[in-house]
């Protein structure tokens, strides 16, 4: 990439981040402005994230429904605090700072992942780790739980539905209904490290 355009590509990630940084500290909370701050989410991930391929939840949700086609391998990239409220259905939880063969474990290098976290942020990076280590067929999911709850698409806490999904925190949290927004218990926010590996 040239000068000019890694300088203009830098100046859009920046705007972008300034923008999703004004809109969290005015503190939107209408469901119009939601939409907003989804947006401007959406495109920060796809800034950062250029390489890996994203799947809609609706996409997601049809592949699932799909009983011909064979599921994809569900990767919940989010702390034991978010996974104990609730997950995706089928999913497998792995730490977000995990390597990409732990994360993968026994999973063939072209067998399909989807990964998912709150937003996508830990996802796309796990997502990346685990193109860089030759999984050929990993997919990010675009808006990640958060979406999908919001859509009051199927969630699960020790075997049942649930209704309800780990707000990460309070900032992050607004992107959620209010209807799926589970309360953060003070001891649950997310530590420093936990913050820089979003």
């Amino acid at each position: 990439m040239d000068y000019v355009s890694q300088t203009r590509r830098n100046i859009r990630v920046r705007r972008t981040w300034l923008l999703f940084t004004a809109l969290i500290a005015m503190g939107l909370t209408l469901p119009s402005c939601r939409s907003v701050e989804w947006f401007v989410v959406k495109r920060s991930l796809r800034n950062k994230f250029r390489d890996e391929h994203w799947i809609t939840t609706r996409q997601l949700a049809d592949w699932l429904a799909d009983k011909q086609l064979p599921a994809p391998i569900l990767l919940d990239v989010r702390t034991s605090a978010e996974w104990k409220v609730s997950h995706l259905p089928g999913a497998r939880r792995v730490e977000p700072g995990a390597s990409a063969a732990v994360a993968a474990g026994d999973i063939g290098r072209d067998v399909p992942i989807v990964t998912y976290c709150a937003v996508g942020y830990r996802s796309g990076e796990m997502a990346q780790r685990l193109r860089k280590a030759g999984y050929t067929n990993v997919q990010n999911l675009e808006g990640s739980i958060f979406e999908w709850a919001n859509e009051h698409r199927p969630l699960v806490h020790d075997g049942r539905l649930a209704s309800q999904v780990h707000p990460y925190d309070a900032s992050r949290g607004r992107l959620l209904s209010d209807d799926v927004r589970a309360p953060l218990p003070p001891n649950e926010a997310p530590n420093d490290s936990e913050l820089r590996s979003r």
